[in-house]
């Protein structure tokens, strides 16, 4: 009988992208069935799901993670959960952190609570490498202190502790992944890859926080999923499993590959205010899950960016480009 997923956030960038490579076959060589939950807020596009939209294997259900009669019944027919819906964007964050507080800490508990209650067999938590805050050199093991610095990595912090909670005291076989920046196809464009490329091609200029010395760790949407799927189907109960994706670059390194990728100069690049409570830097040791699991990054990044710009070069008609 093939395994019946409950996909949350599965019209997102990361989760559509799962949803896509599990049914594809290209993640997993087992038969699945997905139901995918997702509210469609701004973030989330039916569209992205077009391309396995006529599969067999998947169900498609808008709704809300924190409504708990529509997620108790979609939970009595599932097996596993792998749980992607966030709300994800730092900005909107430190804007207003309500609705990350109630997304990603309540939904979070209210699948949980109807996992429990339904004898759900797995509960994949999808995370980040920002709760633990920021990191000077080194990188971080799974079980450093988390210490995060935003209203979106602290909500994130506790629904992971909610969700291992459920572990420890239930013995739900809940797993943790926490995951460094991703890029890729589909990506909303609030986050800098796809913000910067879908500004240059239209002409517009791109912001650079304060001095662009913050340092990130890239990773490719593909490798995650199928780091995901690792944690699914070979990780442990109650364990925390790094996803990173080995590349660091400065801000300011980014902008100037995208400026090239995209033929634009540095005079498209506005600088503007540092954010408020920025982490400098980001870095995940993953050695676990490649001494565990098998995990590695395949995607190079030189290919991988160059892929990701020309993907928006020529799909314009989903991001809105003007007389896409």
């Amino acid at each position: 009988m093939p395994t019946r997923l409950l996909v949350t956030g599965g019209a997102g960038f990361i989760g559509s992208h799962y949803v896509r490579s599990l049914l594809s076959g290209s993640a997993t060589p087992d038969g699945v069935q997905v139901t995918v939950l997702d509210k469609l807020t701004y973030a989330g596009n039916r569209a992205n799901l077009a391309p396995v939209e006529g599969h067999a294997g998947l169900r498609f259900v808008r709704g809300d993670i924190c409504d708990p009669d529509l997620v108790g019944e979609l939970v009595k027919d599932a097996d596993q959960i792998v749980h992607f819906a966030a709300e994800s964007h730092v900005d909107r964050s430190i804007a207003g952190g309500d609705e990350f507080v109630r997304t990603n800490v309540l939904g979070t508990q209210t699948l949980l609570s109807a996992a429990l209650r339904s004898g759900v067999e797995r509960f994949v938590q999808v995370s980040t490498d920002e709760v633990y805050g920021s990191i000077a050199e080194g990188s971080w093991p799974e079980g450093h202190p988390l210490a995060p610095n935003s209203p979106y990595a602290a909500s994130k912090a506790a629904s992971d502790l909610v969700a291992l909670s459920y572990h420890r005291t239930h013995g739900l076989d809940v797993r943790v992944t926490r995951c460094s920046n991703n890029y890729g196809p589909y990506q909303f464009p609030e986050k800098v890859i796809p913000l910067f490329v879908t500004r240059l091609l239209t002409g517009g200029r791109v912001p650079l926080y304060g001095d662009g010395s913050q340092i990130r760790e890239w990773l490719h949407v593909d490798d995650h999923v199928r780091g995901v799927e690792l944690v699914r189907t070979a990780g442990a109960p109650g364990e925390v499993y790094h996803l990173g994706g080995g590349t660091e670059l400065t801000n300011r390194e980014l902008t100037g590959l995208l400026l090239r990728a995209c033929g634009a100069d540095w005079d498209r690049v506005e600088r503007v205010t540092d954010r408020l409570g920025h982490d400098r830097r980001y870095a995940l040791d993953w050695s676990k899950s490649r001494d565990r699991l098998g995990y590695h990054p395949r995607r190079d990044f030189t290919e991988g960016l160059a892929a990701t710009v020309a993907w928006y070069r020529e799909h314009p008609e989903w991001w809105g480009a003007p007389d896409g």
